[in-house]
């Protein structure tokens, strides 16, 4: 099936909510998530939720590991049992699953180095150089007094912290990220980076709208892996 013709379901599975689209849909639907979530409600939940929509494939966006198109790790903010979990045979349509910041900064980029850093209930990070996506997992990185990147400027680090430590927080580790990956630009995505009064320097907030952008982009990438191409 050609791609312009394919009817593209995308879900952005978040630690508190799951938000989904789908071609041909004006509006975006979610649900709630949370500790409790597991895949298989996950799929109950959203198969309820979306009913008649019609799709031909799915891009799930998953808020922990992928290696190669499968799960690896077990979500920090969700239920269990969402690896080796079969998302193909649960919608009955092929699948394609990719990291939740992976899938955000492929649907944000401009070219050159882009790094993708999202401030929700923890703190996704991508990194897209000349067209090519390099998924990462920058959240659990030591950053200060035995606490992590993500204890600081995520969820949790934004109810330890309050608002103004925290924006202070964010902005140095976007410096200390940009200049240790040498990228060109940052884009800061998640619900969390709304709180932010002033950007760090060469940084922008991504829009919400991205996710799923980068959810159809998934299907369109070619296989040299550069999606530009």
């Amino acid at each position: 099936m050609e791609i312009n013709r394919m009817r593209i379901l995308v879900i952005d599975v978040g630690g508190t909510h799951v938000k989904m689209r789908a071609t041909g849909q004006k509006n975006r639907v979610e649900i709630p998530s949370g500790p409790k979530m597991t895949a298989n409600k996950m799929v109950a939940a959203v198969r309820k939720v979306i009913g008649g929509w019609k799709y031909d494939v799915i891009t799930i966006g998953y808020p922990g590991p992928v290696l190669h198109g499968h799960i690896v790790g077990e979500p920090h903010n969700l239920g269990h049992h969402w690896v080796k979990f079969n998302f193909q045979k649960a919608f009955g349509c092929p699948v394609k699953i990719i990291n939740d910041a992976a899938m955000q900064a492929l649907g944000s980029y401009q070219g050159k180095r882009m790094l993708f850093l999202g401030l929700g209930t923890g703190l996704g990070s991508a990194m897209i150089v000349d067209g090519v996506l390099e998924p990462m997992e920058l959240a659990h990185l030591p950053y200060k007094k035995g606490r992590t990147y993500e204890d600081y400027v995520g969820l949790a680090g934004l109810k330890r912290l309050g608002k103004k430590k925290w924006r202070r927080h964010v902005n140095d580790v976007v410096k200390r990220l940009k200049a240790a990956l040498e990228a060109d630009y940052v884009v800061l995505g998640g619900g969390n980076a709304k709180l932010l009064k002033k950007l760090p320097p060469s940084s922008q907030v991504g829009d919400n709208a991205n996710a799923f952008r980068g959810g159809l982009r998934l299907w369109a990438k070619s296989h040299s892996h550069n999606f530009l191409k």
